[in-house]
């Protein structure tokens, strides 16, 4: 018999890839989204036969729909999480619905009895808090949230996986527990709802990005990503363990510097200049976005993602192949115009 499982936040970026597979592997999938005017978009975008899919509506702040959508399900995928493209301006905006959210799965899927729980926090989990300067960073890491400046949306991984953890520890037994950390997930869009990470290679291509700071991050495939998710909801012997899914380091300049040499003309937008630190020290003081940004000046984080590959068999593709498969889908999508 096929097994069920329920990935959340079907409507996401990784989720509908992993949906894919899912269903590409022959298992029934349930997905929530937030509104029922998004399940015909959803099966539409995944373009192939959605039979096996069935949709619910359900939200992280509220109860409504989840013990719904998780029944009979015995694998939960749980990629639902705030994620804004702005500064919000209190953390709680993010913190509450992101913890509350989790541990709402967690309780909906251990009452339906699921025996595999795959939660995708973030890297943004392990590496923040460390100050400028290059550092080095594996799964026993976690971000220092006594750490002043961290973003709203750092604390909110933070917060969420850790209380996932403690939910598990003290009332999921029988539930096998394990976390994805993905660092910036890039690689191609389907639609104009596309995640706020692939917002750094269109504000690059439609020019509003005119200079680039001193700022960089791990690059990793989303279809790499949804084939980590596949591969943890299936393997034994993972309860408790954690999986960074990085690549390598790169700055945003280098990003830049990625799609001018591989686009040609379609790229003539992209930026040329560096943005001094001093300049966004000085638009601190009156952005929030800018202020945001200031932490990360200088600071270099490497991922360590060879326990996923040691343990699960996990491989990535070369960081150019997904900013440049990023940048022509949404070229080829119209969203940025040529």
């Amino acid at each position: 018999m096929p097994q069920t499982a329920l990935v959340t936040g079907g409507s996401g970026y990784i989720a509908g890839y992993l949906i894919r597979l899912l269903l590409a592997a022959g298992w029934n999938v349930h997905t929530t989204v937030r509104h029922i005017r998004r399940e015909a978009p959803l099966r539409r975008l995944l373009a192939m036969d959605t039979t096996r899919l069935k949709v619910f509506v359900a939200e992280l702040t509220t109860d409504a729909g989840w013990a719904e959508a998780a029944a009979g399900c015995s694998h939960v995928a749980h990629l639902a999480s705030p994620l804004p493209t702005g500064v919000p301006k209190k953390a709680d905006d993010l913190i509450v619905p992101a913890r509350d959210g989790a541990l709402r799965v967690l309780h909906a899927a251990h009452a339906a009895g699921a025996s595999r729980f795959v939660m995708t926090s973030s890297v943004a989990a392990i590496s923040y808090g460390r100050g400028p300067g290059e550092h080095h960073f594996t799964e026993r890491d976690w971000t220092d949230l006594s750490s002043p400046g961290l973003s709203p949306y750092v604390q909110s991984k933070t917060v969420a996986e850790r209380a996932a953890r403690e939910w598990v520890a003290a009332q999921g037994q029988g539930m096998v527990f394990c976390s994805i950390c993905p660092s910036v997930v890039l690689g191609p869009v389907w639609g104009a709802d596309y995640s706020a990470s692939v917002v750094i290679v269109q504000k690059l291509l439609d020019g509003s990005l005119r200079a680039c700071p001193n700022i960089g991050f791990g690059v990793v495939d989303v279809r790499d990503v949804a084939d980590l998710h596949l591969r943890a909801l299936t393997a034994s012997g993972l309860d408790g363990e954690r999986f960074i899914a990085s690549g390598r380091f790169m700055t945003l300049r280098h990003v830049a510097d990625v799609l001018r040499a591989q686009l040609g003309d379609q790229a003539r937008h992209v930026t040329r200049h560096n943005l001094p630190d001093a300049l966004v020290r000085v638009a601190a003081l009156f952005s929030p976005l800018a202020r945001s940004v200031v932490p990360e000046l200088g600071a270099v984080r490497h991922h360590d993602a060879s326990h996923a590959q040691a343990v699960l068999g996990w491989q990535t593709r070369p960081e150019e192949h997904s900013i440049v498969d990023a940048a022509r889908s949404l070229l080829e999508l119209g969203i940025i115009k040529p």
